[in-house]
């Protein structure tokens, strides 16, 4: 296992983190998957082997069932793993039951500890933006609670740039605890964070954690053109959860395919392997509803792309140049850096006939 550092902080996470969505099914989590305590037990066992040290959940998922079972199934191994949880969204039916206000956010955090029979939480994130909470308020909770020693680490998860800087900000402007990491949604065929998320990891040390790197199971290489999801597929139980070109998504799909055939690899590998190659990216999330699913996506950590494979799946998938990165680009050579952190397209991009 490879381990990296999580931003700018001094703690080292695994490149992959195991995620515990699948953990309790309850509600609409049902369709991800319904993994109870004796097989997220053996699951998480199968994790720390393969050298995994992250895992992942939220108070949300199946109303804390995946917190409690969780929980359980570190008991006798808590000192050997980077804990993290989030915060934000509805515990209850009051009206102070979610959002990123001081009393929910210590309300939420000691909830969470309870169901997760443990005294700290290593990496507590908020969960997305709160726009009537002042970051004032939300920071300075947060700050409580790791003075108080509940929690090490804060981070983010589903911020926009703007949001994550006016919050670093914030916490500079202030001497409050810091974002260390940002859990966004990254894949081959998701790759919009690459505007300016990742630009603003690079530029301010924010450790990037990858959410739904299979873009809901879309790159596992179980889906055709010619063939709607199977009945039992996360896909089909959700609809369409995240948006996808499906025309592009099938030509990355293709590229992925031969790309694994030649290191004798599955394709959902190769898409985790694609991630792992990716400037800020610190550790990606992985989830599996069964065995043979976690031990096909801890194999991602175990070869490497060359530089073609790399280039070939950069071609197929490149988002398109939007304003105002195809404008700058025409002065990419002019005053490029290490620090300015461009798209990747931009230096080779066509720009537009007339630019103003």
């Amino acid at each position: 296992m490879e381990y990296r550092p999580l931003g700018r902080s001094g703690l080292k996470v695994s490149a992959l983190t195991f995620g515990t969505m699948t953990f309790g099914g309850s509600g609409r989590f049902e369709v991800i998957g319904t993994t109870g305590a004796d097989a997220a037990r053996d699951q998480l066992d199968r994790a720390l082997d393969a050298g995994v040290n992250v895992v992942d959940t939220a108070d949300m998922y199946s109303d804390g069932a995946s917190e409690e079972i969780l929980g359980q199934a570190m008991e006798g191994r808590r000192d050997r793993l980077v804990l993290a949880t989030k915060a934000r969204n509805p515990m209850g039916e009051g009206v102070n039951d979610a959002g990123l206000s001081r009393r929910h956010l210590i309300a939420a955090c000691d909830a969470s500890l309870r169901r997760l029979r443990t005294d700290w939480i290593d990496l507590y994130q908020l969960h997305g933006w709160d726009g009537q909470t002042p970051l004032e308020e939300t920071l300075s909770a947060l700050d409580d609670l790791v003075r108080a020693g509940k929690v090490r680490y804060v981070g983010c998860s589903n911020y926009s740039a703007w949001h994550l800087m006016k919050a670093l900000g914030v916490s500079e402007r202030h001497g409050l605890e810091r974002f260390v990491s940002q859990q966004i949604h990254y894949s081959a065929i998701a790759r919009e964070a690459e505007y300016e998320l990742v630009p603003i990891a690079l530029d301010q040390g924010v450790g990037i954690m990858v959410w739904s790197p299979l873009a809901g199971g879309f790159l596992s290489g179980k889906f055709s053109r010619d063939a709607p999801p199977a009945s039992d597929t996360r896909r089909a139980g959700r609809g369409d959860p995240y948006p996808i070109d499906e025309e592009q998504g099938f030509a990355v799909l293709d590229v992925l395919r031969e790309v694994a055939e030649a290191h004798d690899a599955s394709v959902a590998q190769a898409a985790l392997r694609w991630l792992l190659h990716q400037p800020g990216v610190s550790t990606v999330v992985v989830g599996a509803r069964t065995d043979a699913q976690l031990a096909d996506n801890l194999g991602a950590i175990d070869w490497e792309m060359t530089a073609d494979e790399l280039e070939g799946l950069e071609e197929v998938s490149a988002p398109p140049l939007i304003y105002p990165y195809w404008h700058q680009a025409q002065f990419v050579t002019d005053r490029s850096g290490p620090a300015d952190h461009w798209p990747r397209r931009q230096a080779t991009a066509e720009l537009p006939a007339s630019v103003h």
